[in-house]
């Protein structure tokens, strides 16, 4: 079997080499425009019922999808490391985010019979995305050498950062309505393609967009990275993976290290996508926040997330990835108590007055907290990635990233599901909580999630290279 390291006895191009980084570029505004900041704020507030409700719904259609990735991730890993190409794997899967994505441009404000079909489309956009995520990740280790990795991880995910940033401000600018009825958008132009006439469409247009998008600039990804050889024929492979990765299955529990790697990972990981997941929700039924707002939210997050990755790249490399993973997720339990102890007339568990307003206290508290996720987002999800590589076989690098998926989504429908039962069937139904009250018990259940992992990362072994 070909290993990373017999890979890089041919040298891989600059070319090569930025178009694997590109391809954060291409994925990033799934996770901003959609997944966080726009379109999932625009569904809990103006197309489910209410914001609370909203807020259960994402977290059931979220737990439905990260349960099928979980269960199929490890699986299709070990087949494409015993077939060799990782290309047509990430071609085929980027058909499915295309699509779904492509497909929100239908939620309609208010709903009906429609709302059912847009959460499917986005799980089938969210799984897309994360498969193509998956085998795109398995690529790194060919690139260059082990020792240069974390810095690698840490640019391409800055890079990443960077890209949706700039899907953004184009959203902001060009397609969204600065607020309701406005007719303008941030910087006081109408929106483009008529949409301020049309109800909802500058939101529902990050689908459309966010399709496109990732189409285009994943060219250079299959233009200029070179690909691993094939190795056997697939009706065999698939019998030989799935072997393999009972085998691997069966001896993980006696690597301990990374055993206890991907279980911690297992936690953090599904304790910031849930932040990441509910934070346009959260911001939109807790502090009424419109479009602009949440995006320039959005817009220091990301711009944190970009120098937090790039500077924890540079300190995974001196440091070591464990260093970084473990600040960072110190950092991210802070930020989520300060999320569940501040909305409108209460910061930081102290009552202020409510006021309505662009720039209140509250608002403040917020961008701290989010310009904070980002830094410590950016650098864990970086650093997270090369501590793998510093744990996994490098023979079984593929099948690795499909265990390291398996470990951030067996219990991805956790925090998710958790949301939505705290929400809705704690806080709504059994408490009687008003709305804003059930969105924020909904969102606690992150930091227990967070410090599990937290607990875990002490028995995780880091391998040193020498540069």
């Amino acid at each position: 079997m070909v290993t990373p390291e017999a890979v890089l006895d041919r040298p891989v191009d600059r070319k090569g080499i930025w178009g694997w980084m590109l391809f954060d570029w291409a994925a990033q505004p799934f996770h901003t425009l959609l997944l966080t900041f726009i379109f999932s704020r625009y569904f809990a507030t103006e197309v489910a019922p209410d914001s609370a409700t909203g807020q259960a719904w994402w977290g059931y259609m979220l737990g439905i999808s990260g349960i099928l990735v979980a269960l199929m991730s490890p699986v299709l890993g070990a087949i494409a490391d015993a077939t060799g190409p990782r290309k047509p794997w990430i071609a085929f899967f980027s058909l499915f985010a295309i699509i779904g994505a492509s497909y929100l441009w239908t939620a309609v404000p208010g709903g009906g019979p429609e709302t059912f079909w847009v959460l499917v489309a986005f799980g089938l956009a969210f799984i897309g995305f994360e498969f193509a995520t998956v085998f795109n990740n398995a690529v790194m280790p060919t690139l260059v050498p082990r020792e240069r990795l974390g810095r690698l991880s840490g640019n391409s995910w800055a890079i990443g950062y960077i890209g949706g940033i700039v899907s953004l401000l184009i959203i902001l600018c060009l397609f969204v309505q600065s607020r309701p009825g406005s007719g303008v958008t941030l910087i006081g132009l109408e929106p483009v393609f008529g949409l301020a006439a049309i109800p909802g469409g500058g939101e529902r247009a990050t689908g459309p967009l966010t399709a496109l998008w990732y189409a285009f600039f994943t060219i250079p990804f299959f233009l200029f990275t070179s690909d691993s050889a094939r190795m056997e024929r697939v009706s065999g492979s698939i019998a030989n993976g799935l072997r393999e990765l009972l085998t691997t299955l069966k001896r993980l529990p006696s690597n301990r290290s990374l055993f206890a790697y991907l279980g911690s990972s297992m936690f953090y990981r599904d304790a910031l996508n849930g932040l990441f997941g509910f934070g346009g929700v959260y911001a939109g039924g807790v502090l009424k926040w419109e479009a602009t707002q949440l995006g320039l939210f959005g817009i220091l997050a990301a711009i944190t997330g970009a120098l937090g990755a790039w500077y924890g790249g540079r300190v995974d490399d001196s440091n070591g990835p464990k260093f970084v993973v473990v600040i960072s997720v110190i950092v991210l339990i802070a930020a989520s108590l300060a999320i569940v102890t501040t909305d409108r007339s209460t910061v930081l568990l102290m009552a202020v007055e409510s006021v309505d307003g662009f720039f209140t206290l509250p608002d403040i508290v917020f961008y701290v907290v989010g310009a904070l996720i980002g830094a410590a987002g950016g650098s864990l999800q970086a650093s997270s990635r090369t501590l793998l590589v510093h744990q996994a076989d490098p023979a079984r690098m593929t099948e690795a990233f499909g265990l390291y998926a398996l470990s951030g989504k067996a219990t991805s429908f956790m925090a998710p599901l958790l949301i939505a039962v705290f929400t809705q069937k704690i806080g709504l139904e059994y408490l009687e909580l008003e709305t804003v009250a059930a969105q924020r018990f909904g969102i606690s259940p992150i930091m227990f999630l967070f410090l599990v992992g937290l607990a875990l990362l002490p028995l995780v072994k880091v391998k040193r290279v020498e540069s």
